[in-house]
C-alpha cells in the first residue's frame, strides 16, 4: 500500500492477462479508485476490496504510505496491515468454493503475514519488493552481516562475500543503520519477521530485465528457499504502452495536461531537464530554496513536480522571472508522459526504483539523488555500474546541498561531456528495455511465460 509498490504491480497485472491469466486484485477502499483508473479496460482484471483497520495512531482513511503525515508512523501502519488477513483469507476462500483456485498469490514483500494464509489453503506465495536486483542483493548481504557493519569505521567499504559489485558500498550508502543501533527498535522485529516470510516464499518477482541486471539473478536467488526462483519480468511498465516509444506529447495526452503542451513548445531545443523526487521524500524549505536557485543559475529548461504544499520560495518573484525558461508544478503529474516526450533530455532524481526504470526505459540520463532506503544503491548502479547517469554529490544521503552542486550537477548532464555519454548510454540502455518485453524473444516475455508454466505444473502436480 504503497504508490511505488502499487503502480508496478499493476503493470504486472496487465502483462499478466496477455497470458491468458486471469488476476484479482486485493485491495482497501482508499486504495481502490486509482487502481479501477488503471485497469479500467482489462476485463480479465477484477478488484475485491478489504477493509483496512481503525488505528489509533493513524489519521482517519491513512490507508498508503503516501498519506502518512510522518514515516515515523510507518510501524503502526505496518502492524495495522495484520488485522486485514481475517478479509484476506475470507477471499481465498471464497476462490476455492467457487472452484477458481488461484495459481498463485502474488503479495508485496511488506505483508510478510500473506505467507501464512497461503500455506494453509496450499497456494504458492510469490513476492514483489519494488526493488531492482542488486539493490535487493547488497540489502539482503548487509542485514546477515549488520554486527561486523556496525563496528567498522565509517571511510572503510564493506565487503560482501562472494559478490562482486561495481561500485563501493560505504556506511553512509546504509540508511537503515542507524535504527540498526538500536536492539529494541520496534521497525527491525517487523522486518525480521518480513524478511523471513519473503525468505520462504516460493518465488520473487523483479522488476528488472537480464540484460540490466542478469549477473546477480543467482546471487539473489541464495537468500530465498531451496528451489525458489527470481524471475525478472520488467521493465514491466512496457507491456502496457506495446513497445513505447517517445512520441510528441499533445497528441496523446490529456488536454488538461497542460505541461505536455508546454513540452511541445520545447521540442528541439538543448533539452528540458525534469526535476521530482518521489512521493515520500522529504525536503526542507531552505533545501528547496537551494533547488530553485541551482535550476536558475544552471540555464537549461526545466520542469519541476513540488510535493511540498508550504514551500514557498524566499526570493520573490523567482517564478515569474523564470516564465518560459522553468515550469513549476504542484499537482499530480504523468511521470512517464513527461519522460517519454522528446523535448526532455534529463532527469534530476531521488533514484527511487520506478524512476530509474521510468527514466531508463525512455533513454532519458540520470542526476541522481539518492535520499534513502535503497536509493544510494540505484544511484551507484546508473552512474558508476550503468554509466547513464550523474551524481549530484557523492557523500551519501541526508545534509543540505548547495545550489553550487545542484547547478554544477544539472550543467553537467544537460551539456557536459559526462552528460553526453551518459544520454548515449541511456539510450542504449531504452533500447534492451523495449526488447526484453517484445513477444518475440524478449527476456522478460519468455520469464512471464515461464512463470505462469512453473505455477501451472505445480497446480498438476497438486491433483
Amino acid at each position: 500500500m504503497a504508490q511505488g509498490h502499487a503502480l508496478p504491480l499493476l503493470d504486472i497485472c496487465k502483462a499478466l492477462t496477455s497470458l491468458g491469466v486471469k488476476v484479482t486484485i486485493i485491495a482497501t477502499p482508499k486504495n481502490a479508485p486509482l487502481i479501477l483508473s488503471k485497469v479500467l479496460n482489462y476485463s480479465e482484471i477484477s478488484l475485491r476490496t478489504i477493509q483496512f483497520p481503525r488505528v489509533p495512531e493513524l489519521p482517519e482513511g491513512c490507508e498508503n504510505t503516501a498519506d502518512l503525515p510522518s514515516m515515523a508512523l510507518l510501524v503502526p501502519f505496518l502492524k495495522a496491515t495484520e488485522s486485514m488477513r481475517p478479509a484476506f483469507e475470507c477471499v481465498l476462500k471464497e476462490m476455492l468454493e467457487a472452484r477458481s483456485r488461484p495459481l498463485c498469490v502474488i503479495s508485496d514483500f511488506f505483508l510478510g503475514w500473506t505467507l501464512d494464509v497461503c500455506r494453509s489453503f496450499g497456494i504458492p506465495r510469490i513476492v514483489f519488493h519494488g526493488m531492482g536486483i542488486l539493490s535487493m542483493v547488497i540489502t539482503k548481504g548487509v542485514n546477515e552481516n549488520v554486527p561486523s557493519i556496525l563496528a567498522m569505521p565509517n571511510s572503510d567499504p564493506i565487503e560482501l562475500p562472494k559478490l562482486s559489485i561495481p561500485f563501493t558500498v560505504n556506511k553512509c550508502d546504509i540508511t537503515i543503520l542507524e535504527r540498526c543501533e538500536d536492539p529494541n527498535d520496534s521497525f527491525l522485529s517487523i522486518l525480521a519477521a518480513i524478511g523471513e516470510a519473503d525468505a520462504n516464499s516460493e518465488g520473487v518477482i523483479v522488476n528488472s530485465f537480464e540484460e540490466l541486471e542478469g549477473d546477480y539473478i543467482v546471487a539473489l536467488e541464495k537468500f530465498y528457499c531451496q528451489g525458489a526462483r527470481a524471475w525478472c519480468i520488467g521493465p514491466a511498465l512496457l507491456y502496457d504502452q506495446n513497445q513505447i516509444e517517445r512520441p510528441v506529447g499533445s497528441k496523446q495526452a490529456d488536454p488538461s495536461q497542460s505541461y505536455i503542451e508546454w513540452l511541445d513548445e520545447r521540442v528541439g531545443s538543448s533539452g528540458v531537464m525534469y526535476v521530482s523526487f518521489g512521493t515520500q521524500a522529504h525536503l526542507s524549505d531552505m533545501q528547496m530554496d537551494n533547488i530553485a536557485h541551482g535550476l536558475q543559475m544552471a540555464g537549461h529548461l526545466f520542469i519541476w513536480a513540488v510535493k511540498s504544499a508550504t514551500w514557498v520560495s524566499s526570493d520573490n518573484g523567482w517564478e515569474d522571472r523564470l516564465k518560459g525558461r522553468g515550469l513549476i508544478l504542484h499537482n499530480w503529474v504523468d511521470q512517464r508522459r513527461i519522460l517519454s516526450h522528446p523535448a526532455v533530455g534529463g532527469f534530476l532524481s531521488h533514484c527511487g526504483w520506478n524512476s530509474v526504470l521510468e527514466s531508463l526505459s525512455m533513454g532519458v540520463p540520470i542526476l541522481a539523488w539518492p535520499m534513502g532506503a535503497e536509493q544510494p544503491f540505484n544511484a551507484k548502479l546508473v552512474v558508476t555500474g550503468l554509466k547513464a547517469g550523474v551524481m549530484v554529490r557523492e557523500s551519501g544521503v541526508g545534509g543540505t546541498v548547495a545550489s553550487e552542486v545542484i547547478r554544477d550537477g544539472v550543467k553537467e548532464l544537460m551539456g557536459g561531456e559526462r552528460g553526453r555519454q551518459a544520454r548515449d548510454r541511456a539510450r542504449e540502455i531504452g533500447r534492451l528495455a523495449r526488447q526484453a518485453v517484445e513477444k518475440k524473444g524478449g527476456s522478460s516475455y519468455k520469464n512471464l511465460g515461464g512463470l505462469i508454466k512453473f505455477l501451472k505444473e505445480r497446480v498438476k502436480e497438486r491433483e
